[in-house]
């Protein structure tokens, strides 16, 4: 073990041990030559002579320095010391899956898609440069502090050739496919079939097969079928089932053949969750069950006892391993099936016995249960005789079943005995200023009334009560721009229009479309969430006769502006080849003489994609009678006076924050995607589609009616590509 303060390489100063593997150490050091903090990965005194190890070592090294990408721990530097070898990556601040899973029972539909594909984008980058994980699992992935997703640990990863690799590598049985367990190939399906026990694990809370022994686990791979996860978790998507049991097939031939078949099915099953759009092989009934030789079953319980070095088992790695750089390569031996043809023998006749015995135990118990139930000793039969297997079942799973209760304005400790008394967990997720009172819940992730499974944990977050805001000075900005204002600071804000006193040449004091007046006034502090009034100057009356600007060609937000001398602006989307948001149509025609108090109706290009549902909408029903005095006009909201890069208008549950610039972003093309919980189910939809925008990104979404929050996904085209950058939540409120 290495001590704090000691150097290696003449650069790598140790700061102290965070991690231990089943070969290797991992150590946080400083990096005096960069000056930054990296993770060095030390391989263990007890294998510095084994040189077999020492070329494993080097080969992980090898194989994962290739790799760069967003969702692999990159690989720095690699070499040795006086005798001591290591690798250098780069340090990532967060925890393991694993351990979030263990701390949230399982994960939301849409948290464990994100990871999913996540994960399945790095895979995807490494199968690409011929390297196959082979020890995909909760443990080897990391979720960081800015909720980024890597994967770590390519410790038994080696580079590809053209065909498919022979190894005889397993990493930690519960996630090993079929091919693993028997010692057979190993490509990229392998880390497919393991990716899917891994979602699986996400979205239920628990591993498909588990047993006392690794061989049990093992066997369970080969010859068992797995429980459909949506028996663990009822209200699971169809679609995400279906990927999960399409990855988790035991015959290769029947899973995803590459991990780009994958993503693209975990994307398209938040668009779509319930579609019938993941196509699985035809299953032939005959082969359900895979029969493994006596000399197969011999080589798999022999396996553990070849193991050179006094090293955990592999469940005392998988319940005690879970640091950010696990390594579980010594699960199994490389080299513990090469037997002599006696031990070969031995072990089958071994094999035969233990058979034989089961038999007869077998025949023994059946002659006891059917001479018991006939003498009445295991109950009345009549009792269960109506009820099928799967009713039984069924009725035992909704047992198990408890109902969220209703935990905002609670107090923290009201909250825990009402979790309890439902049989269900409950953990403070954060703070957050609400109407609540201060001290009380002002929201749950969990909707009050969703049927979840016994001791799941509920997250709420706690009130700090009414935040104070001061009204900014909006003198001069478009009225448009300075409601996004406001509603950024959680004011709720009416907006009004009202003609413009003139000056001594009969110019309009405030141009039309710009900030005529705030009540309260600038510089006055209010509590978040109270009413703000926003008014916007119509210019100089003119009466009735007005003419109308041209903005064919304007973006929405800048139409809206120039006509501010009208009262009523009707708008309606319209698929066209036209960037959307642009304008592409107007009545009345440009320069034509029309009633301001009259509609004014524009047509706005909804780009490639079709029109939104929510389309058409009035924008302005102000009408106004006084050219001078503001005070003699009438008073409405003006729902279109919104915020740039607007994807949808008109009234309902409205989102005008900002996104701030993510991290790692070069300037590409943005994709934003969001979901939210609609009766208890994720519902997608997609914001923006390859368009560039300039950060922050102000947003003007529509979302689902009486839905609060929702969760913005945000993609950067890279080489043809989206990568995700980024997770925001966002606070949806209902518009006047």
């Amino acid at each position: 073990m290495l001590k704090t303060g000691m150097i290696i390489a003449e650069r790598y100063e140790i700061v102290g041990k965070i991690g231990t593997g089943g070969m290797a150490d991992v150590y946080k050091a400083m990096d005096h030559k960069l000056n930054r903090f990296v993770a060095v990965k030390v391989l263990k005194p007890e294998f510095r002579e084994d040189t077999t190890f020492i070329k494993k070592f080097r080969s992980e090294a090898q194989a994962a320095a290739g790799l760069t990408h967003p969702n692999i721990v990159n690989v720095f530097d690699v070499g040795d010391d006086g005798g001591v070898y290591y690798i250098v990556m780069e340090l990532i601040e967060g925890i393991t899956l694993k351990e979030y899973i263990s701390k949230k029972g399982k994960l939301s539909i849409k948290e464990a898609t994100s990871i999913a594909i996540q994960v399945s984008m790095g895979l995807e980058a490494a199968h690409s440069h011929g390297i196959v994980h082979r020890d995909v699992k909760p443990q080897n992935i990391i979720i960081s502090t800015d909720g980024k997703v890597k994967v770590t640990d390519f410790g038994i990863a080696r580079a590809a050739s053209s065909n498919t690799i022979s190894s005889n590598v397993m990493g930690s049985v519960h996630y090993s496919s079929p091919e693993q367990v028997r010692g057979g190939y190993s490509d990229e399906k392998s880390d497919i079939y393991s990716l899917g026990i891994t979602l699986y694990e996400m979205v239920t809370g628990r591993v498909p097969f588990d047993g006392d022994t690794t061989v049990a686990i093992a066997i369970k791979h080969l010859q068992e079928e797995m429980v459909p996860p949506s028996v663990y978790t009822p209200d699971l998507p169809y679609s995400l089932e279906q990927i999960i049991l399409k990855c988790t097939q035991k015959s290769v031939d029947r899973r995803y053949g590459r991990m780009e078949d994958v993503i693209a099915d975990l994307k398209h099953s938040l668009i779509d969750p319930q579609g019938d759009f993941v196509k699985l092989a035809t299953v032939d009934t005959d082969a359900k069950t895979v029969v493994i030789s006596e000399e197969e079953l011999g080589e798999i319980k022999h396996t553990p006892k070849q193991i050179t070095k006094p090293e955990p088992t592999a469940l005392e790695e998988e319940e005690y391993d879970d640091n950010d750089y696990d390594d579980a390569e010594d699960d199994y031996d490389a080299g513990a099936r090469k037997k002599s043809g006696k031990k070969k023998k031995k072990g089958s006749g071994m094999g035969l016995t233990i058979a034989a015995l089961i038999g007869g135990a077998a025949l023994l118990i059946i002659l006891v249960v059917v001479f018991g139930r006939a003498a009445g000793l295991f109950g009345n039969s009549s009792t269960n005789s109506g009820k099928t297997e799967t009713e039984q079942k069924t009725e035992e799973s909704a047992s198990n079943m408890a109902t969220v209760p209703d935990l905002v304005g609670k107090t923290e400790d009201e909250a825990k005995t009402l979790a309890n008394d439902a049989h269900l967990g409950v953990q403070m997720a954060g703070e957050e200023s609400s109407n609540q009172e201060k001290g009380k819940i002002s929201r749950q992730e969990t909707a009050a009334g969703t049927q979840v499974e016994e001791y799941t944990t509920v997250k709420y977050w706690v009130s700090t009560g009414t935040a104070q805001v001061t009204i900014p000075d909006l003198d001069g900005r478009t009225g448009i721009d300075a409601q996004q204002t406001l509603e950024d600071l959680g004011l709720e804000v009416t907006v009004q229009k009202e003609y413009s006193e003139t000056d001594d040449n009969g110019y309009a004091l405030v141009d039309p479309g710009y900030v005529y007046s705030v009540e309260p006034a600038a510089g006055t502090s209010v509590q978040a969430g109270s009413s703000v009034t926003l008014t916007v100057s119509r210019g100089v009356d003119y009466g009735d006769n007005a003419e109308v600007p041209s903005v064919v060609g304007m973006s929405k937000d800048d139409a809206l502006t120039t006509l501010g001398k009208f009262i009523d602006i009707q708008i309606t989307e319209q698929q066209s080849t036209e960037a959307a948001g642009t304008v592409i149509a107007q009545e009345p025609e440009a320069y034509a003489a029309a009633d301001p108090d009259q509609p004014i109706y524009l047509t706005i290009s909804s780009g490639d994609q079709a029109p939104s549902t929510d389309s058409s909408a009035s924008t302005d029903s102000t009408a106004s009678t006084d050219s001078t005095a503001a005070t003699d006009s009438t008073a409405s909201t003006d729902s279109t006076v919104a915020s740039a890069g607007s994807t949808t208008s008109g009234s309902g549950w409205k989102c005008t924050q900002t996104l701030d610039t993510p991290s790692g972003y070069n300037g590409g093309a943005i994709r934003l995607e969001m979901i939210q919980e609609v009766n208890g189910e994720p519902k997608a939809s997609t914001i923006l589609d390859g368009q560039n925008v300039n950060f922050p990104y102000q947003l003007d979404v529509t979302g689902a009616d009486g839905v609060t929050t929702g969760t913005i996904y945000l993609y950067e085209q890279v080489n043809g590509d989206y990568q995700q950058l980024g997770t925001y939540t966002v606070t949806f409120k209902e518009a006047n």
